[in-house]
């Protein structure tokens, strides 16, 4: 069976360099493998072809028998790696806590324990007649949450 640092190892250093990085490794117990990677502009095919043939040279599929998939992180895919949280700030993220909560805002920043989301709240100031809206800014440690997600919105 491949060992799953060993084979993250491989594809980080043949990411070195490019744009692309690692999200996830995945290896099933019959050594069904599947690599999803992601960049901070776009990926093609043929990046994906490149990074095959880089694990391939490593492990031999005669040797170890092994399926391998290789594909980019889907754009409504939950994000796995903090890389993710700083490809996507300054962009409308959906937010679901462990504690049921739903938040919806733009992505302002994320560090290596937590990010912050800037959620627009409708108030209504004292002795006003409607209501004005406010950015907020909410504060998340990783831990709290069970998911964040790039918000696809079409105007």
């Amino acid at each position: 069976m491949i060992d799953k640092t060993e084979l993250s190892n491989v594809i980080n250093a043949a990411l070195e360099g490019s744009k692309i990085f690692l999200v996830d490794v995945n290896i099933s117990r019959d050594n069904n493998i599947v690599v999803e990677i992601d960049s901070d502009e776009n990926i093609g095919i043929d990046d994906c072809a490149t990074l095959t043939r880089a694990i391939e040279e490593k492990f031999d599929r005669d040797t170890e028998d092994y399926e391998l998939e290789v594909g980019s992180a889907g754009l409504t895919s939950p994000f796995k790696v903090k890389r993710q949280y700083d490809k996507y700030t300054g962009k409308e993220v959906e937010v679901l806590t462990k504690a049921g909560q739903k938040l919806k805002g733009t992505l302002q920043s994320a560090d290596d324990e937590s990010f912050t989301v800037g959620v627009t709240k409708k108030i209504k100031p004292e002795g006003a007649k409607r209501p004005i809206e406010v950015v907020e800014d909410v504060k998340l440690n990783y831990s709290e949450i069970k998911y964040t997600k790039y918000l696809i919105q079409f105007k």
